[in-house]
């Protein structure tokens, strides 16, 4: 008789003596069966399709509609529900096209304090499970289990099956879970079966798992880098394990020993709770094409007083300015600059923001333009000599900036604004959007 432990997913019971086609204790053929169940302690939880969900949990009539949060129409798809994705529509997809491929669909714009007031619900369900959870994403996170079998007095796999029908009983959405040995497989696994999914990958079947898999299954080959090996012949996984680490070194460089470890199931990250930011940016997508780079550079200035108020509000500085330019076929222009020093007024963001833009603003029509920071660091671990000896336009600058963060917080984000702010504003190209982020293996723009 094989030994081999079995949970099921119903009513949890877990067998550990023989494998099993139903629970002995319910009947369910709903099973889970896996060599190294009772070991894995690392696990993904990630919300299935969560602001759709969230949006058919509050209004009842969506309930086997097909439902698309995001943009208007000049916008992308944030999510879409299952029953869109059938449909062929998917995240990041234009609205335009979404709207072909699913006529029917209801579109519902994205309720971002919504979404983050049910994400910190589900956070702390979470913590009852333990205190080792480290954010992805407002709707995902990986969890380590490692040590709370005692506590809860059930194996890893246990405790993550009753968090997820907690979740779906009293939050009211459904989640995906996987669980494994390292963070990239059990990110893998969560993907794996969705919605309600619950995979597993251990030790001793994550090469084969593998194997077959697409290369642009590994963290960081976006779609660039894949075509790059699809043209070397290299599209599947299990070639990536069949070479060796020196020789995908010699022709990818460090990314070829990247790509090795990942491939052959290697990843010792571990799980970091309190994920601190790495970037703040803001994007605005416009309802026409812009080329005019003065339109633009109004808008830039919108971009830049959003990401200053995010900075100045989370009481950090930056190093880098980052500008995104999206043109009219879809082709994404990222540029950076390092000017030094540290950067809070939006003043001191927008004018090494402008000189990237002044170089790719060449009559290229551009639907979408954004600016972000990077390098962010605590206000107060900025350098003191940068305020002794900045220029008496900086310190201007940061004193401007004081003066209306403190009107706005006492009186609201619209009580005063500059003049370039209300120009963009009497155009329609004001912005009010901007995002903190802390950038990872599942942010598309990295993965890009």
């Amino acid at each position: 008789m094989v030994t081999l432990p079995t949970l099921c997913r119903d009513c949890l019971a877990l067998e550990t003596q023989q494998a099993l086609d139903t629970c002995a204790a319910c009947g369910s053929d709903n099973l889970v069966s896996h060599p190294e169940l009772l070991e894995l302690t690392l696990a993904h939880l990630d919300c299935d399709a969560f602001y759709a969900a969230v949006e058919k949990r509050d209004n009842p009539e969506l309930e086997g509609k097909p439902v698309i949060v995001g943009g208007g129409a000049r916008g992308v798809v944030t999510t879409a529900c299952y029953i869109a994705r059938i449909n062929g529509v998917r995240s990041a997809m234009p609205m335009f096209k979404a709207k072909r491929l699913c006529p029917q669909a209801i579109i519902i714009k994205p309720r971002m304090a919504r979404y983050r007031e049910v994400s910190q619900r589900i956070r702390r369900l979470m913590l009852d499970v333990t205190p080792q959870i480290e954010p992805i994403s407002v709707d995902e996170a990986f969890l380590d289990l490692a040590g709370t079998q005692r506590l809860h007095k059930a194996a890893p796999a246990q405790t993550m099956l009753a968090l997820a029908k907690r979740i779906e009983r009293d939050i009211g959405i459904t989640v995906s879970i996987g669980l494994s040995y390292n963070k990239y497989l059990a990110k893998v696994a969560s993907d794996y079966r969705k919605p309600r999914g619950f995979h597993v990958i251990g030790r001793a079947d994550a090469l084969e798992f593998l194997a077959p898999q697409p290369v642009s299954l590994l963290f960081g080959v976006g779609k660039v880098f894949a075509r790059k090996l699809e043209r070397d012949g290299i599209s599947k996984i299990g070639q990536i394990q069949a070479m060796s680490s020196s020789a995908l070194m010699a022709r990818y460089g460090s990314m070829g020993s990247h790509i090795w470890s990942l491939a052959t199931g290697q990843d010792s990250r571990a799980v970091t709770p309190q994920r601190a930011a790495k970037s703040i940016s803001s994007e605005r997508t416009f309802n026409t094409d812009i080329n005019a780079l003065g339109t633009l550079s109004d808008v830039l200035w919108t971009l830049c007083e959003d990401v200053s108020r995010s900075l100045s509000s989370k009481a950090m500085t930056a190093r880098t300015v980052q500008l995104k330019l999206k043109t009219a076929d879809f082709r994404t222009i990222t540029r950076r600059h390092t000017p030094g020093g540290p950067l809070t007024a939006p003043r001191q963001l927008f004018e090494p923001a402008q000189q990237l833009l002044e170089r790719c603003a060449d009559g290229t029509d551009f639907r979408l333009l954004g600016v972000g920071v990077a390098g962010l660091a605590p206000a107060q671990e900025a350098p003191h000599e940068a305020g002794l000896f900045a220029p008496k336009a900086q310190e201007k600058d940061a004193q401007l900036n004081e003066a209306l963060s403190a009107i706005r917080g006492r009186f609201g984000i619209n009580a005063i604004e500059t003049g370039r702010t209300n120009r963009a504003r009497v155009k329609g190209l004001r912005n009010r959007q901007s995002v903190s982020k802390s950038q990872t293996e599942d942010d598309p723009d990295e993965r890009a």
